[in-house]
């Protein structure tokens, strides 16, 4: 399990001259093993070092040598997600562009203590005496590795910006039970202990709220304006989006760690939207749905799952909300006025299901949980009236713990 710090450090001008020159050398390097691993149709870094190193140590003689290592393994890096981006269509070059560098560094080229950490140039090494956010004394005392590579990139103004990566071990995890989680545009549910628990997120208010504003704004008015770049620039509907799923990711993976628990997810297709808005002829809704950014929501929680070693579980999406998890049947939506009728009835059982609730048992099943889902108690079947009251993301924040929705 590792985890990445960013440090932000200002260097004097001499400082900052020696990493540009490093900077420089190492475009290149990383230029010729692109060309190199193309031509020969290969993404192994042995191979690119290989056939480049001989080449690329007579060029740059006064660089040391590891730089050299450090940037056939960025190439190959590179060269592997450029293939991976043109089997899905999603490749929109030749090859792949090196517009930012960020140089990678191995335990010959840095040296870290908390006084200050050493990086090696051409002629000598340079040293950057950051200060450390609160993040990295964190991980530094709570048992956490700095690991031997780390990364920097040059910014304007000679500041630095300075990757360090921690480590830890963890122990296997053994998942003693499943937390199906089900992702709308609106909310999230979730299923814990058997209780089905809805999470709202608010998503369509600000999709909608920040369009009006954004037109408002734009309405006769060029968009290269500068004033109007600047309002634009101050609605930050992103930043809102990123930090709801930021905490909902974060209170999903905490309750599976507490709780020993695997988190199930929909292994949601490419370009999820434009699959779903393709019948939608609604204008307003297929705003909302293509805004929503289910597959970052996904990401958000696969990412702190992994920072927490919790193992996530990706299962076929396809009709988890339609089919009666106990009989098979087909779930029958009855007509509310809304654009997507939430309460149903099983055609076998007869029993009412509510949409989201019915894909967290879905997704559960298709998990391998084998626990029965409950069919005895019809408050348990009941549309959302009595199990599932939407309660505000910030509210359940506030409480530090994930609680069961009540009326």
């Amino acid at each position: 399990m590792e985890r990445t710090v960013k440090l932000r450090v200002r260097v004097d001008y001499s400082t900052y001259s020696a990493l540009k020159e490093v900077e420089k050398e190492y475009r290149e390097v990383l230029e010729d093993a692109i060309n190199y691993g193309l031509s020969n149709k290969t993404t192994s870094f042995t191979r690119i070092k290989a056939g480049v190193y001989k080449t690329e140590r007579e060029k740059h003689k006064d660089l040391p040598s590891h730089y050299i290592y450090t940037a056939c393994e960025d190439a190959s890096e590179r060269l592997d997600s450029f293939e991976k981006l043109k089997k899905r269509g999603r490749s929109y070059t030749e090859k792949p562009s090196v517009r930012r560098v960020t140089i990678h560094l191995d335990d010959h080229l840095w040296k870290f203590n908390l006084d200050r950490i050493s990086i090696s140039t051409k002629r000598s090494r340079v040293f950057i005496s950051p200060t450390f956010p609160k993040i990295f004394w964190r991980y530094y005392n709570k048992g956490w590795r700095i690991a031997s590579e780390a990364r920097f990139r040059l910014m304007k103004g000679n500041v630095v910006e300075f990757f360090i990566v921690f480590k830890k071990d963890v122990k296997p995890y053994e998942p003693k039970g499943f937390i199906p989680v089900d992702l709308n545009e609106n909310s999230v549910s979730v299923l814990v202990d058997g209780k089905p628990m809805l999470l709202e997120t608010n998503t369509k208010r600000i999709t909608l709220g920040y369009e009006y504003r954004r037109k408002a704004i734009t309405t006769g008015k060029p968009t290269k304006d500068r004033e109007v770049r600047r309002k634009l620039k101050r609605l930050r509907e992103r930043d809102k989006k990123v930090d709801i799923r930021r905490k909902l990711a974060k209170l999903i993976v905490i309750e599976a760690f507490e709780s020993m628990s695997a988190i199930v997810l929909e292994d949601l297709p490419r370009r999820t939207p434009e699959h779903m808005i393709k019948d939608v002829k609604d204008k307003q809704l297929r705003l909302r749905i293509y805004r929503a950014a289910f597959s970052s929501m996904k990401n958000a929680i696969i990412e702190k799952a992994r920072e927490f070693g919790v193992p996530v579980v990706l299962v076929n999406p396809s009709y988890t909300s339609t089919v009666c998890p106990i009989h098979g049947a087909k779930i029958v939506y009855q007509l509310d006025g809304g654009d997507a009728p939430r309460v149903g009835v099983c055609e076998k059982g007869k029993e009412k299901w509510h949409r989201d609730v019915v894909a967290l048992y879905n997704l559960a099943k298709r998990a391998g949980d084998v626990s029965p889902v409950p069919l005895g108690s019809k408050e348990s079947h009941d549309p959302p009236i009595r199990w599932l009251r939407a309660k505000s993301l910030h509210s359940i924040m506030n409480e530090h713990k994930m609680i069961e929705m009540k009326v």
